[in-house]
């Protein structure tokens, strides 16, 4: 967490409580809102999953005691541009770099003087952000979250439809073997001197604060090796390639993308591992169509099953057949539904498979045929279907 971060987000406003809330006002808050902008139920929502990890941070504070008292703490010095003056001090509010406060620097007018914090307001905020104030305790370097890995996935029709279990080989950036990760072939890396083990730098402003940015020299490692090692180049870490069983859930759609949490590249010094991001493509089939959770086929009739109605047998995509009754006078490209037979969907249940009648015209007549179409045209021969279509075309 930058400082800028903390200087600025509301974290009882993300999760929506007073802050006075009990802990078990907060800790119901926190599930209400999770289950409501979980990845895992809005899959392709941008929106839920930014919603989501803010609301994650802000219960990672607010849930533990320890930390929502020094966030209540940092917040309440925190004045209109700048920090308030300390006990004993002058009134009214000044501008300085709270990069100073990080190294147990004083405001203007030293100990006892007007506005001096001392080290206490670094160990304040040290204590959200796991770093110590100058003097106190000694360096540490900070876990970090292992790389996101995008993989992609090639699935059959029906696979698609009914969900499969796929294997997947991935390439990503693992702890180097040779070194165990330390980046040194001694295994020995010395701590950072410009970042001090954070793997984070502050760059001050004008303003009432500080940014922080990963450390250039270690790259945000907060290690740096002083005999690097051969096959990681002192990185500490290396291309691994690994395959791994992923289930694909029933109901993809092609190009759809799927978040697994946690099964991507590992962290380094305890931190979390990655996610995998499964781009999913799915084959056509010869003979169904999708569309959302409904399949869709496109099924022949005769002229005479049109006409004067009757019972059509239509397939289903891996069940039996099912029998839709046409209704006399059915026109050609109307499409009926057979409810139950398509997708499944989040819920587990299964959309509804459209079927699109075609009125099949014989390319061939044997006599028998010619002569009862010659009867049945002579029959209708006072009727003019394009009648309505020349009447509609004056009128516009």
């Amino acid at each position: 967490m930058s400082t800028k971060d903390f200087v600025e987000k509301d974290y009882y406003k993300v999760l929506g409580v007073p802050k006075d809330a009990t802990d078990a006002e907060i800790k119901k808050a926190y599930r209400k809102l999770a289950r409501e902008n979980h990845p895992d139920a809005n899959t392709g929502d941008t929106k839920a999953e930014e919603r989501f990890k803010a609301i994650s941070e802000a219960n990672d504070v607010l849930g533990d005691p320890k930390k929502r008292k020094e966030y209540d703490e940092a917040r309440a010095l925190f004045g209109n541009g700048g920090f308030r003056a300390g006990p004993g001090g002058a009134g009214g509010t000044f501008n300085f770099d709270l990069g100073d406060l990080f190294g147990g620097a004083q405001a203007p007018g030293g100990p006892g003087g007007a506005g001096g914090f001392g080290g206490g307001l670094g160990d304040v905020f040290g204590g959200l952000f796991n770093r110590g104030a100058g003097g106190g305790a000694g360096p540490r370097t900070q876990p970090r979250r292992g790389q996101d890995i995008e993989s992609e996935v090639t699935l059959s029709f029906v696979e698609a439809v009914d969900g499969a279990t796929v294997p997947l080989r991935m390439s990503s950036q693992q702890p180097c073997k040779a070194c165990s990760g330390t980046g040194d072939k001694n295994g020995t890396p010395r701590v950072c001197p410009t970042c001090v083990g954070t793997g984070q730098v502050s760059r001050g402003g004008s303003g009432s604060f500080s940014l922080t940015d990963p450390c250039v020299d270690c790259k945000g490692r907060g290690l740096i090796a002083e005999n690097p090692c051969e096959v990681c180049k002192g990185s500490g870490r290396a291309k691994s390639s690994r395959t791994m069983q992923v289930r694909i859930p029933a109901g993809v759609s092609d190009g759809q993308r799927i978040r697994l949490r946690g099964k991507g590249a590992p962290g380094e010094r305890g931190g979390q591992a990655g996610d995998l991001y499964v781009v999913v493509h799915v084959d056509s089939h010869p003979v169904f169509g999708r569309k959302d959770d409904n399949l869709t086929v496109t099924v022949p009739v005769s002229f005479h099953e049109a006409a004067l109605g009757g019972e059509i047998k239509v397939p289903t995509l891996g069940g039996p057949a099912v029998t839709l009754k046409l209704p006399a006078g059915t026109p050609n490209g109307r499409t009926m539904r057979a409810r139950g037979k398509g997708a499944v969907r989040k819920d587990g249940t299964r959309g509804d498979l459209l079927v699109t009648v075609e009125v099949a015209v014989p390319a061939e007549l044997d006599d028998k045929a010619r002569e009862a179409l010659e009867t049945y045209r002579e029959a209708t021969a006072g009727e003019d279907p394009r009648a309505e279509l020349f009447e509609a075309a004056k009128g516009a």
